[in-house]
């Protein structure tokens, strides 16, 4: 049974990745049996019916394989072992039987070749051995038992040694192809990796030197909890530090983002294009670019010959920009006299530098993937991703090189008509005013000049505007009047923006704590967006800005749903309907919601959810785990949407502890609107409900551990998760009965490696994946999904010596960790 067992493990997984091999052999099989069947009817004394049952047989089967697409969910995981028992009756028995039943000649021959070609190309070399020999083998003995006296063909007999000749020689170029296809795989997988690393380095690099600064900024920690002063100026460079870390994180974030758009040939998504200023973006390139030194920044210069508008995306064309000036600076050091001159004229932006500069040869593939050009580690996707968001954008960009004299990338943009300029601006003000008109606005501006020049841009969007021409005034009018947004210079004498901020949200001016405030300043991007945050403001604009953006700023701030709410209660009267087959994961995040002010119900299936639904539809939104026993989250999704019902389109968001392409492109297939890796973290999953509720579809991106530093370094529990629990009153009840529960299933998952039962390890290794994250044992965590995601994957035992009993022992050390956390800790009020 072992033998068995691993041999259709082998046939499984030869048919779990790749194209539908055996739904086009289904479709190939059904329509070629139908047609030779009916070719018999030309030839003289044809015989129709002397094998009808068993080419309906075969013929059924194909149909069945071709069918694939259409089999109802619950029969899927069938689909598999039916097809080797149709494959195996289909190609080796049918063919043979058939063949001896004719007393071979020619076309039993050609038959028999036929057959054997199609078995090598859709069986691994093992089991087209065993399905030779086993379907011919059957068919003979049939055939023996039918016709006891009947001689077995010679022709077929002598054709057995090409045969098996044909069979070798198949499977051995095709053991070849494969190791081939591995190895290249292998090698451009270990290279893409290595240059992965390598673009990291610099962000990781520049937030350790962030770290590293706010360090030396902090003073040293107080004697006996006395707080230490910190002046104002190492506040500023605390910010600015941060801020540094932050814009390093966004960069290994935009790294990551294009290898994955490039390396799958994504298309740019189109539909966020607005019309944007080329001279506005480049500024903001070279101020928001992370320079390796003032020196390289001083090397930077822009000139601006005559602006022009684009449509595109900006956050894609800084990405752009980022690139070519990376580039132009990486020989800043072999060539100290180098310069980078971009220029905006024209339709054009040019990114010029007088560095080493490049050859002829090499200019003709500069722009194809993974081709780099005089320099180590890059990933060599750079210039490709540039030249598929100017094609996305209607441009391109193209690149002029002398050899030792410069080198120079030129975007061009198509021309935008004045006429479709004009319609532009129409649409984003009517699109404002429909969402600002008749509300009230307080603009808080020390400068008179600007605050006319702002008032007579807000009005054509029809608002209430009042003034105030500093802090203390703007505090006086917001105590005498409710306002619906507060437009805020930062820099104001005697009470600056960020006071005035602090002093709203505190709720000196009860009638505005949860007021919309927008910033308006001239800080840089990223500091701005650092300490806005900070401020508890729900956006900011740069000064100067044109009508546009500040009007959309404004609207942003104001659709966003989660403003002007009680930080502590963003889900108030909002009902939910959870679902998850754990009671221990729902019991997390149910506290997490009812902490929100949310209203949950809890189910444990599928069919709790549409019962739920069909009984009272009234939610907001669906929270389902996606694998649940019975009717699965996949499948509830889909019957959700397919109903027809008034609650047919409620949000739905996926819970899952697996984060691959897979599945998040099933989870969407399936209707479901939002995707969140377990464990689910509280900010996490309000920022996502908060979206839903907003009408945008949340960010669909997988959970990263609190602490994902390597496994031997790294700490046992995620302990900002457990002050969560402590907060929530959730801590006894974790220790009474996760850590039970823990014990239980490698208790469980022992027993299915012992009796080599997979899918019943998978299970609980699914479950202890779940049950270990919600109870913040990160290292548990994290080794359980090294385990979990191969297994599930690729239906295979882990290779990992031992790792069962370095599972136990990690849990064990784990256990202990919890009890002493538990002990420890106190009361968080």
């Amino acid at each position: 049974m072992k033998f068995l067992a691993n041999l259709y493990e082998h046939y499984r997984a030869y048919h779990a990745y790749g194209p539908p091999r055996l739904k086009y052999m289904g479709i190939l099989g059904a329509l070629t049996f139908s047609t030779f069947y009916f070719l018999r009817f030309t030839r003289p004394n044809p015989q129709p019916l002397d094998d009808i049952e068993l080419r309906l047989g075969v013929l059924a089967a194909m149909v069945a394989l071709g069918l694939q697409n259409y089999w109802p969910a619950r029969w899927k995981r069938w689909y598999i072992p039916f097809s080797y028992a149709a494959m195996l009756y289909s190609l080796p028995f049918f063919t043979v039987y058939t063949g001896l039943e004719r007393g071979g000649g020619v076309p039993a021959v050609s038959n028999g070749f036929i057959a054997l070609c199609f078995l090598t190309l859709l069986t691994d070399w093992r089991n087209t051995f065993v399905m030779l020999i086993g379907g011919g083998g059957a068919a003979l003995l049939l055939f023996q038992l039918g016709h006891p006296d009947a001689p077995i063909p010679p022709d077929l007999v002598a054709q057995l040694p090409a045969y098996v000749v044909i069979a070798i020689g198949a499977n051995l170029f095709k053991f070849s192809t494969e190791q081939i296809e591995t190895e290249r795989k292998l090698r451009a997988t270990q290279a893409l990796a290595g240059s992965i690393a390598h673009e990291l380095r610099y962000p990781l690099a520049r937030i350790r030197n962030s770290l590293e600064g706010m360090q030396r900024v902090l003073p040293a920690p107080g004697a006996g909890g006395q707080l230490a002063p910190v002046a104002p100026a190492d506040v500023e460079a605390l910010y600015r530090h941060l801020a540094q870390g932050e814009q390093a994180i966004d960069r290994g974030l935009q790294v990551i983002s294009m290898t994955l758009d490039e390396v799958s040939a994504r298309p740019i998504d189109e539909t966020g294009f607005s019309f944007l200023s080329a001279a506005e973006v480049v500024h903001k390139a070279v101020d928001e670019y992370s320079y390796d030194s003032e020196e390289a920044r001083g090397r930077v210069r822009v000139q601006v010959h005559d602006d022009f508008q684009f449509r595109g995306d900006e956050t894609a064309f800084l990405f752009v920009l980022f690139n070519l000036i990376k580039n132009a600076l990486y020989y800043l050091g072999p060539y100290p006299g180098i310069r980078v001159d971009i220029t905006v004229g024209g339709h054009l932006v040019r990114v010029r530098d007088n560095g080493p500069g490049m050859a002829p040869d090499v200019l003709a593939g500069l722009f194809e993937p993974f081709r780099t050009v005089g320099k180590s580690g890059g990933t060599g996707l750079g210039l490709s991703y540039c030249q598929r968001v100017m094609k996305a954008f209607g441009g391109e960009v193209r690149c002029d090189s002398v050899l030792g004299q410069f080198t120079e990338f030129s975007m061009s943009f198509p021309a935008i008509g004045e006429n479709d300029r004009e319609i532009y601006r129409a649409a984003v003000l009517e699109k404002a005013r429909a969402a600002l008109a008749g509300k009230r606005l307080l603009l808080v501006e020390d400068d008179a000049a600007q605050r006319m020049t702002t008032r007579h841009k807000l009005r054509p969007l029809d608002m209430v505007v009042d003034e105030a021409p500093d802090g203390q005034r703007a505090l006086e009018l917001m105590a005498r009047h409710a306002y619906d947004l507060v437009l805020l210079d930062l820099h104001m004498p005697v009470l600056d923006g960020y006071q005035v901020a602090l002093r709203v949200r505190q709720g000196q001016v009860p009638a505005n704590r949860y007021v919309r405030i927008v910033a308006h300043t001239s800080e840089p991007a990223h500091m701005a967006r650092v300490k806005t945050q900070r401020a508890g403001m729900d956006g900011f604009i740069g000064k100067p800005c044109a009508q546009l953006p500040l009007v959309q700023a404004l609207q942003r701030a104001l659709d966003d749903r989660r403003a002007g709410l009680p930080a502590a209660l963003p889900l108030e009267a909002r009902r939910v309907l959870l679902a998850d087959d754990s009671a221990y994961n729902r019991r997390t995040v149910a506290a997490y919601l009812r902490e929100a002010g949310a209203t949950v119900h809890e189910v444990d299936h599928g069919m709790g959810v549409l019962e739920e639904l069909d009984g009272d539809g009234s939610f907001d939104f669906v929270l389902m785990d996606l694998n649940m026993p019975g009717l699965d989250g996949l499948a509830a999704a889909r019957t959700i949407r397919a109903s027809g019902k008034p609650w047919a389109s409620v949000p739905i968001v996926a819970l899952t502890a697996h984060s691959d392409t897979s599945t998040l492109d099933a989870a969407r297939q399936a209707g479901m609107d939002g995707f969140l890796t377990k464990p689910v973290e509280a900010a996490q999953l309000l920022d996502a409900i908060a979206q839903l509720l907003a009408g945008a579809n949340p960010v669909h991106r997988p959970a990263a551990p609190a602490h994902p530093a390597p496994e031997a370094e790294g700490p046992l529990l995620n302990v900002a998760r457990l002050d969560s629990y402590r907060r929530l009153g959730l801590l006894d009840e974790l220790l009474a009965d996760y850590l039970p529960e823990i014990r239980r299933l490698l208790d469980v998952l022992g027993q299915a490696v012992q009796d080599r039962e997979l899918p019943r390890a998978q299970d609980a290794l699914h479950s202890l994946l779940g049950m270990s994250g919600e109870a913040g044992a990160l290292a548990l965590y994290q080794r359980v999904r090294r385990i979990y995601v191969p297994v599930l994957e690729e239906r295979r035992w882990p290779d990992v010596p031992d790792w069962l009993a370095q599972l136990r022992a990690l849990a064990a050390r784990t256990e202990d960790a919890l009890r002493e956390y538990g002990a420890s800790a106190a009361p968080i009020d």
